[in-house]
């Protein structure tokens, strides 16, 4: 609140003609390195903004004449993508003239319009995406250019980047802070001015990679698409460190995650959805990946991350089994502890519903929720709260409140294939009961089968009955059918059948995912039933049919 009352005073200082003259210098003459950036450059993308169209996160706007500038914003989130120059990637990845004028008149315009402080063009982690693209995709404005038009950029990359060594520590926690880091490390890297900004840009990644990347390779979020963004961008800050000696602290991060996001990465080549993280791109996952030369392999159990991975020729489970993040970590976290995904042959099965994107704002808190994902619910209430909107989470974020404290998991590995075993004590406060899951999955990966049981373990004496639902969405490419003998059939779009039967009666119901930004939509199962005095469990199978 100090900070946000103080904002004028704040700008108007760093606008004055004596703070400014801090960001005075030797001046770079030219980009030394042009990192390669993997985030997926879509080609229709370009074809928008050349027809005028500037589209960013969900809205749009029209810009027929003039700068896109001077436009009124739609939404904060699009101001933010015009000044990071989210355009650039797709504009250079169309590459052609009428591309490469588009994009040097946008740069001419913010420099006119931005070339002193301004908030949010000057914000840390505005400032840092911003100098990131310029150094990724610069050669394609810089290459032939006018010496007075690239005189006029080098003067602002040189102010902007000094301005982000002194604003380091007002980046937002998480994963703007590691990008802020990692643009400080690039900049001193790709410019030739500064050799100092380096050495403080790698200490300050090495306090980052410290604070966010676990000792199992997760990132502290526990999302598996932040811990791709985050390995992106270390992966960057590596190859600008190609003539130096590389820390020893920043290549141990990257041996470690690599196998991190393996573990998380389905058949068809994306990620699994916990914790805010969508599928993402294929190949954008794939190009990272075949950066590492190590080549590391996941392990089973993530401790530190708080999951379990059985994977079986190409059948894959992954079981959330950890507590939420703490602090502005959990800004992005979801409720669905015991929350699983199965896929099979490379196509998804069970999943959970998915995340927050640009087309979808308005269902970021429903999808948060416990039964956006594929576990059990007690009373239609979720195990952990979104913080709701107002004040406070304008000022902190909308961090997830309540949820499990204590989550045990172990595995073991049984005639009839691996086992995982769970139980978290989310409901424990609020109703008095513990949810324990327990998951096989066949050594040939052909039956996968489950074991809810609820808990009771306050005074049963004055307990009321509590309503449970046990949740299994299905991924939208998979067709359902009622089977005559019970449970319901799966197709999939590979040909393979699968059954699920159920101890309690199960229904179909609909459902949405949004894996892939779009909203689709699904179906789920639901097992509903009554805990009363005594445990209730909920024993069920997927099993390939004609499957052993």
């Amino acid at each position: 609140m100090v900070r946000r009352a103080a904002t004028p005073l704040r700008v108007a200082w760093r606008r004055s003609w004596l703070y400014r003259r801090f960001l005075k210098g030797k001046m770079p003459d030219r980009i030394l390195f042009y990192p390669v950036d993997t985030v997926p450059k879509r080609l229709e993308e370009a074809d928008s903004l050349l027809k005028g169209r500037f589209r960013f996160a969900g809205e749009t706007v029209d810009v027929k004449e003039g700068s896109a500038f001077d436009r009124a914003a739609p939404s904060a989130r699009w101001a933010r993508a015009l000044h990071e120059f989210d355009w650039l990637p797709p504009l250079s990845a169309a590459g052609g003239e009428a591309a490469r004028t588009l994009a040097t008149n946008l740069i001419t315009q913010w420099i006119k319009r931005n070339g002193r402080y301004g908030e949010p063009s000057w914000s840390a982690d505005v400032t840092a995406s911003r100098l990131l693209h310029v150094f990724a995709h610069g050669r394609f404005v810089t290459a032939n250019s006018d010496v007075m038009w690239r005189s006029k950029l080098f003067v602002s990359l040189r102010e902007q980047s000094r301005q982000l060594a002194r604003t380091f520590g007002e980046a937002p926690e998480g994963l703007p802070r590691l990008e802020t880091a990692v643009a400080l490390v690039l900049s001193g890297a790709c410019l030739n001015d500064s050799a100092k900004r380096l050495e403080t840009g790698l200490t300050h990644l090495e306090a980052e990679i410290a604070v966010q990347i676990l000792p199992d390779g997760g990132h502290v979020s526990r999302s598996p698409e932040t811990l791709l963004q985050a390995y992106r961008l270390i992966v960057m800050a590596i190859d600008s460190l190609h003539a130096t000696d590389l820390p020893v602290g920043i290549q141990s991060a990257h041996d470690r995650m690599a196998p991190m996001l393996r573990f998380f990465r389905h058949g068809d080549g994306s990620l699994a959805l916990f914790n805010g993280g969508s599928e993402c791109n294929a190949r954008m996952v794939e190009a990272l990946l075949a950066r590492d030369e190590v080549r590391g392999q996941p392990f089973s159990h993530a401790p530190h991350s708080g999951y379990q991975r059985i994977a079986t020729g190409k059948n894959l489970v992954v079981l959330d089994c950890g507590i939420p993040p703490a602090g502005a970590f959990s800004a992005n976290a979801h409720a669905g502890c015991l929350a699983f995904e199965f896929s099979a042959a490379g196509q998804r099965i069970v999943v959970n519903c998915g995340a927050e994107s640009a087309a979808s704002i308005s269902w970021a808190d429903a999808l948060r929720a416990t039964a956006a994902h594929s576990t059990v619910t007690l009373a239609d209430t979720s195990m952990a709260a979104v913080l709701q909107p107002g004040l406070a989470r304008e000022l902190i974020g909308a961090r997830l409140l309540g949820g499990p404290t204590k989550v045990d998991s172990i595995r073991e590995e049984t005639p009839q294939g691996w086992r995982m075993d769970g139980a978290h004590d989310g409901y424990l406060k609020r109703f008095g009961i513990k949810h324990e899951r327990s998951l096989s999955l066949s050594p040939r990966g052909n039956v996968l089968s489950g074991l809810d049981r609820l808990v009771p373990t306050h005074d049963r004496a004055q307990r009321r009955p509590v309503a449970f639902a046990a949740r299994f969405h299905i991924h939208p490419d998979v067709r359902v059918s009622p089977n005559q003998g019970g449970g319901f059939i799966l197709k999939l779009p590979n040909g393979e059948g699968w059954r699920f039967r159920s101890s309690g009666d199960a229904t179909i119901e609909d459902s949405v995912y949004l894996g892939t930004g779009s909203v689709r939509h699904s179906e789920q199962f639901v097992i509903s039933g009554i805990v009363k005095q005594t445990p209730a469990e909920i024993g069920w199978t997927f099993e390939r049919m004609n499957g052993t």
